[in-house]
């Protein structure tokens, strides 16, 4: 019989900060691996501290914190497998993204990250010390080398462990998703198999964290880089991992290997789970937003009935003279679709009080975006208030083409604690409106069916501010929009590109300036999940004040 070799993966949702919680949740899943036969029970990176930690691991009282877990955690898992766990560090006065193997009541082994990422999400320059090249650790008579998350997308982490005696490659991760990123890992995991000729195991925790989502995913190669297994993107679970060793060396036995959504499917599971997670880990039970009759306030209602459950939503209707009676409709016919509840809170009081109040200020002045502004500013009040006084976490509703160009009112429509299509153009809201429509999955809360209403996909976008408003009044259409922002925005790309792609050129300056003048703006705005490489917030960082245009 062949010798084998068993491990237990946690693909596990930790919380940041929650030390105590996390700690749990590695001692059960090292109960389950003990129960199993495992000889290795694995984690994903920084798993204790929960990721992405940021500034939070610098400080000292946390660092010794850790510690004091990671030490209990080594005691109440001294009887049984290995526990591999992914931890802040301090060794001498530096500090590492260690992963750690806990054995017989200690720390047995540890694992320093050598190649620290320095982009979009990450700054582990600024915060962890680079590890040094090293070798693999023991667990048993099995040599295991662990490349921590990025060090495994370089070949010399992983070659140098093959050449100092590793048998297997145990990748742990803190690896957030955005679109088409699976594909780029397996390219990455099969050149690393290519280069040493060892299984590899790859392992990513999921959930939420502020704008950033992880998506699991787990998988593992065998030496010839053909796929053994593959486990479900999203879900929080452990996996029992056999592997055997023949004459040619450890082969990973072939398991379940899960089918992966499409990119629509991926993008709104993002959005719901960033949601879901990002209530529960501060502690908010229910929302509530403005719901205009519009295709962003639909598609966000429906977000927030399948992360949290009907019951959980409030949705409210705050008309003025300018809303239409179709935009009435379609806003209570979505509603009633979802089974939220609906409150109706006209406007016009509020208005006229505000509107009588500053009549000596404006009495020689002629009404412009300062009164539709007002409009704005005022249902975020109302719904603010609401917040405060029910205890819900408004949510706000703009998406991505309004954000980059600033279409939207501080402090007005842009008031929320989370904004869950922050990083999803227009067009692909009209998009993922359709494709919910036509369908649902188990881990929706929602009902199943149509819930967004044919009329509010198929016409014309207004913010109602004003008579017979369109979006398209102030922007180009968001086809040409949303394309223009791709190239200025997605791909980094100059006005010289825009005119190369078809576009004219005052066009695309005007987008260009309302970009970067917007910028204030995004500064100030909710956070909310990350889906593309070019999100709002940490993917790209831009002075506030900023006179440069591209001269192209």
């Amino acid at each position: 019989m062949a010798e084998r070799f068993r491990i237990t993966l946690g693909q596990l949702n930790p919380t940041v900060g929650d030390l105590a919680g996390n700690a749990a949740q590695a001692h059960a899943a090292w109960i389950e691996g003990r129960e199993a036969g495992a000889d290795l029970v694995a984690l994903p990176e920084m798993f204790i501290t929960g990721y992405n930690a940021q500034d939070l691991v610098a400080k000292q009282a946390f660092q010794m914190d850790v510690m004091t877990h990671i030490e209990a955690l080594a005691k109440d898992c001294a009887d049984g497998p290995a526990l591999a766990i992914g931890a802040p560090l301090v060794v001498g006065a530096e500090l590492f993204n260690a992963y750690l193997i806990l054995k017989d009541g200690k720390i047995a082994s540890r694992t320093l990250k050598h190649h620290l990422p320095n982009e979009t999400v990450f700054d582990e320059v600024r915060i962890f010390a680079q590890g040094p090249l090293g070798g693999p650790y023991s667990v048993g008579d099995v040599r295991i080398g662990s490349p921590i998350c990025e060090d495994a997308w370089h070949e010399d982490v992983s070659e140098t462990l093959a050449e100092t005696g590793a048998e297997i490659l145990l990748v742990p991760n803190g690896s957030p998703y955005y679109r088409g990123k699976f594909d780029t890992r397996i390219n990455h995991m099969v050149a690393r198999v290519i280069d040493t000729e060892l299984p590899l195991i790859y392992l990513n925790m999921v959930g939420g964290q502020d704008d950033q989502v992880f998506d699991g995913a787990s998988f593992g190669l065998n030496p010839s880089g053909k796929l053994a297994f593959q486990m479900p993107a999203f879900e929080a679970m452990t996996q029992h991992i056999d592997l055997e060793r023949g004459p040619d060396g450890w082969q990973l036995v072939e398991g379940l290997k899960a089918v992966h959504e499409n990119a629509y499917a991926q993008d709104y599971r993002v959005m719901v789970q960033g949601l879901r997670d990002y209530m529960r880990k501060t502690g908010f039970k229910k929302v509530l937003l403005g719901m205009s009759g519009g295709i962003d306030s639909a598609i966000v209602a429906t977000i927030a009935v399948d992360a949290l459950g009907a019951e959980n939503v409030r949705c409210v209707m705050l008309p003025s003279e300018y809303t239409s009676d179709a935009s009435l409709k379609d806003a209570e016919d979505c509603a009633k679709a979802l089974g939220v509840r609906y409150d109706f809170l006209p406007i016009k009081a509020g208005r006229d009080a505000i509107t009588e109040t500053l009549a000596p200020l404006f009495e020689d002045t002629e009404p412009d975006l300062t009164e539709e502004n007002i409009q704005s500013r005022l249902r975020g009040l109302l719904l603010m208030a609401m917040s405060n006084k029910f205890g819900e976490m408004l949510l706000t509703t703009g998406n991505k083409s309004e954000v980059a160009v600033g279409y939207s009112t501080i402090y007005g429509d842009m008031a929320g604690g989370y904004n869950p299509i922050k990083d999803l153009y227009k067009m692909r809201v009209f998009e993922t409106c359709r494709w919910r429509n036509a369908n649902h999955a188990d881990w929706m809360m929602g009902p199943k069916g149509p819930l967004i209403p044919e009329n509010i996909i198929t016409k014309a976008p207004s913010a109602e501010l004003r008579d017979d408003q369109k979006d398209s009044d102030s922007l180009p259409d968001y086809p040409e929009l949303d394309a223009i922002l791709e190239i200025l925005v997605d791909n980094d790309g100059s006005i010289a590109d825009c005119v190369a792609a078809g576009f004219d050129r005052d066009v695309a300056k005007k987008i260009e300036h309302l970009i970067y003048i917007s910028e204030y703006k995004r500064f100030q705005s909710a956070p909310g999940p990350r889906l593309t490489k070019s999100a709002f917030w940490l993917d790209r960082r831009y002075p506030i004040v900023n006179r440069w245009r591209d001269p192209s």
